[in-house]
């Protein structure tokens, strides 16, 4: 009796994943503490190259273009439903701009403005200030990105807690304000901005050769160092070492050929 219980308990275990049921959770806790967000970087590793101090105006500049889009996305709704064209890609998602995206947008370019470009609210403060629940926020947010007015980098960082190993917390988002290319073309002429001289672009482009060079040039050791950083680049550093070290034995410790 005991062994036919067992397994028709088996038999609908393996019926359930087969038909893509998800198990039961155990309910024992998150081997880390709390769960992280994918993509996630830990806090205060990399703020000080991500933020970027707006230029006077620069603000007031880009609310008035999101506006100014948010316009174009209602004429191409209106087309759309008319049927008069069809939308391209880049035409459909300026069409999802809402009213409470520009509203979002808004408070962040007045943090930016305030703050010397350190934005990292929270959904609740983002709600509180516009009225807008967490949901419409969540939503706004992601439209903004999705068009290119901002870009956003989620972040975690370390808490304490009982027991061994480290433990980490989900903390808010860092945003930094950006002008999509994309909306240029729905722009007056005077709102455009102004193309940047040869020489500039020429200098650019030299500095991003000499970056790229620099960098095949590190060491793995250093290589993790520079563009991963917080506790992950140091670990994996350690790790580089050993490879870096490995290399070093085997170019220095090269048997001759034999004939």
């Amino acid at each position: 009796m005991t062994a036919i219980t067992l397994g028709q308990a088996a038999t609908q275990a393996l019926g359930g994943f087969a038909r893509g049921r998800k198990p039961a959770r155990s309910g024992a806790p998150h081997r880390t503490g709390a769960p992280v967000l994918r993509d996630s970087i830990e806090a205060g590793t990399f703020e000080e190259m991500f933020f970027a101090v707006p230029a006077k105006g620069e603000t007031d500049a880009l609310l008035r273009i999101a506006r100014r889009t948010l316009d174009a996305g209602r004429r191409l709704r209106r087309e759309a439903r008319a049927g008069t064209r069809a939308l391209t890609n880049a035409e459909r998602t300026i069409a999802t701009l809402t009213a409470g995206a520009v509203r979002i947008y808004e408070e962040l370019l007045t943090l930016a403005r305030l703050n010397r470009g350190r934005v990292f609210p929270s959904y609740d403060h983002l709600s509180e200030v516009t009225g807008l629940g967490r949901a419409t926020v969540a939503r706004a947010l992601l439209i903004l990105e999705n068009i290119g007015f901002l870009v956003r980098q989620r972040r975690f960082k370390r808490v304490a807690a009982e027991g061994a190993g480290p433990r980490y917390k989900q903390t808010s988002n860092v945003y930094r304000p950006t002008l999509p290319q994309r909306v240029l073309a729905y722009l007056p002429r005077w709102m455009r901005p102004a193309p940047v001289p040869d020489d500039a672009m020429q200098y650019a482009a030299d500095q991003r050769d000499a970056v790229t060079g620099m960098i095949a040039g590190l060491s793995c050791r250093d290589l993790a160092v520079v563009t991963v950083g917080g506790q992950l680049g140091k670990a994996l550093a350690k790790l580089g070492a050993g490879i870096d070290r490995l290399e070093r034995e085997s170019h220095n410790h090269t048997q001759p050929l034999q004939n």
